[in-house]
């Protein structure tokens, strides 16, 4: 009996987290549309990664993924931690979207997805993990928004 593909996922996410951010890292720190993350050590931004990755299992499963999202990324400091380093809105989104997509590139290099049901399967953690990072960034935005007010003298 297969396992659902979600949890194949979710473990994937988890146990091979570093393995996942370091590709996402090469990636970040070379992208023409990431420039920001060029000249930024791995100590700053793997961690924070790492974490998202660990902990996306809870905000899969969580009856309001909102708010876990918003709460992680809170207890996290992501928003005031890119922003302190001067990552720009548009490159920390999209920073955001190549963690979303080296999820896939991952779980394809491991054959997460060998048969046609799981791949029918996977259309449903696809949608789910694509709406926790389409909510992280909306909320990245917003924060950078009331940042950019606060920033603003009076």
């Amino acid at each position: 009996m297969h396992r659902p593909v979600a949890d194949r996922l979710l473990d994937l996410c988890d146990y091979r987290a570093e393995e996942i951010v370091r590709r996402w890292y090469k990636d970040v720190s070379a992208n023409r549309r990431t420039s920001s993350y060029h000249s930024l050590p791995k100590e700053r931004c793997v961690p924070q990664a790492v974490s998202l990755y660990k902990n996306l299992r809870r905000m899969y499963f969580a009856e309001h993924p909102y708010q876990e999202v918003l709460q992680f990324l809170e207890r996290k400091q992501y928003v005031e931690n890119t922003y302190g380093e001067g990552i720009p809105l548009h490159e920390a989104i999209y920073a955001l979207i190549l963690m979303k997509r080296h999820i896939w590139l991952y779980a394809e290099f491991q054959a997460v997805f060998s048969t046609v049901l799981d791949m029918y399967q996977a259309l449903e953690s696809v949608n789910r993990t694509v709406l926790l990072f389409d909510y992280a960034i909306y909320i990245v935005v917003q924060k950078y928004k009331e940042m950019d007010r606060q920033k603003v003298p009076d």
